[in-house]
């Protein structure tokens, strides 16, 4: 399964992905007019006037014994997308532990276990509450679906340049972290010199060593 996804990101088949792609994004989109009951119950009203008036004119060619009985979609019948009972225990598995592995995340970043993690949770929670006023859920969705078609197509197609980009944005990072890094070291006040021992105190030391 997740090799068919690769391919269909990637594009290896591009009428498969094309019609994948296309027929999220037409969806996606029409649910912003139309309830996703709506949608779905449309959808498959729109191909079964494709599949029904064909099975019937291939029904009508075996009466007509112009055909042999050939059923038109059958090696889509034929096609097993059924999961086995290992398939299903792993994906359920995989789905329990992304849970989990969210449930704990979550719970460290509320009850502070990491003050930096939690403070950039809530940095991002912060910007969350402006994208969500101006934009929904459904966009985000469909701005996601689109990224994910073209973004690794895109590196793909330029990774070199983009690695160098990368190299780059690192190297002027790193150079500003280091140029903070020396401000505050120079604006730092240094530590107190130690206070010189009290004459007495000196002399009793002094004294003490001689005796030994």
């Amino acid at each position: 399964m997740a090799t068919k996804l690769v391919d269909l990101v990637y594009w290896r088949n591009v009428r498969r992905t094309g019609v994948v792609f296309t027929g999220l994004v037409i969806g996606l989109a029409s649910v912003f007019q139309l309830s996703a009951i709506t949608v779905l119950s449309h959808v498959c009203l729109g191909a079964m006037c494709v599949t029904f008036p064909l099975r019937l004119y291939y029904k009508l060619l075996e009466v007509l014994r112009w055909n042999p009985g050939v059923h038109p979609f059958q090696s889509y019948l034929d096609n097993d997308s059924t999961l086995t009972d290992k398939e299903t225990v792993m994906l359920v598995e995989e789905v329990v532990l992304l849970i989990a592995f969210a449930v704990t995340e979550i719970k460290r970043l509320i009850f502070i276990d990491s003050m930096i993690d939690s403070i950039k949770f809530v940095v991002l929670l912060y910007l969350l509450t402006y994208v969500g006023l101006e934009t929904n859920g459904l966009t985000l969705v469909i701005t996601a679906v689109i990224a994910v078609f073209s973004i690794p197509l895109l590196y793909k197609k330029q990774q070199v340049r983009i690695r160098r980009i990368v190299r780059a944005v690192r190297a002027f990072v790193k150079k500003i972290r280091n140029l903070c890094l020396s401000l505050y070291d120079s604006v730092r006040p240094s530590s107190a010199p130690e206070p010189a021992p009290k004459p007495a105190l000196a002399a009793a030391l002094k004294q003490k060593a001689k005796s030994k």
